[in-house]
């Protein structure tokens, strides 16, 4: 469908979109977790052997978008351009989860939960397919990534191998699942370091330790995110962890963009602090072109969005390794 809001955005490179088929809910189940852990699909209506984005959302003070149901601005463009992806309602979730439940093990942010989510989901691709049938035989397990935006931008760099500190322990913990092949941090969080105080006695499951973040990453900022309660070094502390892993070896600032990158989350959202359509369209377009050449080796998508771009630098700007 053709954006009339968009037009610069449009000189980024990308094939027509395709039809989209979404099948919700599904649900597999997770007897130590407290609840099924439910999923959405949403997948091109034609084509085989997939590639396959898991998207894990944030938090945010919206009642429904942060779960299976959000962020279908993103969701839609990707499987729109040939991939299939799955979104988990993490237990964070107020409306699908245990985010009303100040008792529940793991409040506010099911932190390990979260991470277990994504695990469950690969470790079950066919009990997906069995129930989401319109994609049965034609996901690719050979070409997975990840995609996570703020809090789960989190979850996606322990994944993408960035050693996180277990909050009640205190043991370091090397959770990077090797059946994943690329990433995308969408204003994700930086380190400890730059948390303020607050935050850090708030969330000390937050402590990432990027050094080991070796998997492929684009890390994505808005260069006016600067969001005084959770770090003391304004915007930059989203980029930190393009600067801090040998793994992420994209980094693309968006300017004037706060922590919705142009309105991910989701369409006309009240929440969204700095929505604007061409913002967004260089958001999807960028992503998705680092995600399609990390996934297919020699494929030209990447590079040709970043010389669109370095020919637009009103729309952004990016770095690389």
């Amino acid at each position: 469908m053709t954006n009339n809001y968009v037009q610069l955005a449009r000189r980024i490179p990308v094939p027509e979109a395709v039809p989209t088929v979404s099948v919700n809910p599904v649900t597999l189940p997770a007897p130590d977790r407290g609840l099924p852990l439910e999923l959405r699909v949403t997948a091109p209506v034609q084509g085989d052997a997939l590639p396959i984005v898991l998207l894990s959302h944030g938090g945010g003070s919206t009642h429904y978008l942060k779960s299976k149901d959000g962020y279908s601005p993103l969701v839609d463009f990707y499987a729109s351009h040939g991939f299939a992806v799955i979104q988990p309602t993490h237990l964070s979730s107020p409306s699908g989860g245990l985010g009303l439940d100040k008792h529940a093990p793991g409040y506010p942010l099911f932190w390990r939960s979260r991470i277990d989510d994504l695990r469950l989901i690969l470790d079950d691709l066919n009990a997906i397919e069995a129930q989401a049938s319109v994609v049965a035989g034609r996901l690719d397990p050979a070409r997975i990534a990840v995609v996570g935006h703020s809090a789960g931008g989190n979850t996606v760099s322990v994944l993408l191998g960035a050693r996180a500190t277990d909050p009640d322990s205190g043991t370091i913990l090397d959770l990077r699942d090797p059946r994943i092949s690329a990433g995308v941090l969408l204003a994700s969080t930086g380190s400890a370091e730059g948390m303020t105080d607050t935050m850090r006695e708030r969330y000390p499951e937050l402590e990432t330790d990027f050094s080991h973040l070796t998997t492929r990453t684009l890390v994505v900022y808005g260069d006016d995110d600067g969001n005084p309660v959770a770090t003391t070094r304004g915007a930059d502390w989203h980029a930190e962890p393009y600067h801090l892993s040998p793994g992420a070896d994209g980094l693309l600032a968006l300017p004037g963009a706060k922590h919705y990158l142009g309105g991910i989350m989701g369409y006309s959202l009240a929440e969204t602090d700095d929505e604007d359509p061409e913002r967004l369209a260089v958001t999807q377009r960028m992503t998705w072109s680092y995600l399609r050449s990390a996934l297919y080796d020699g494929d030209p998508a990447w590079q040709q969005a970043i010389e669109a771009i370095r020919s637009n630098p009103s729309l952004g700007h990016v770095q690389t390794k």
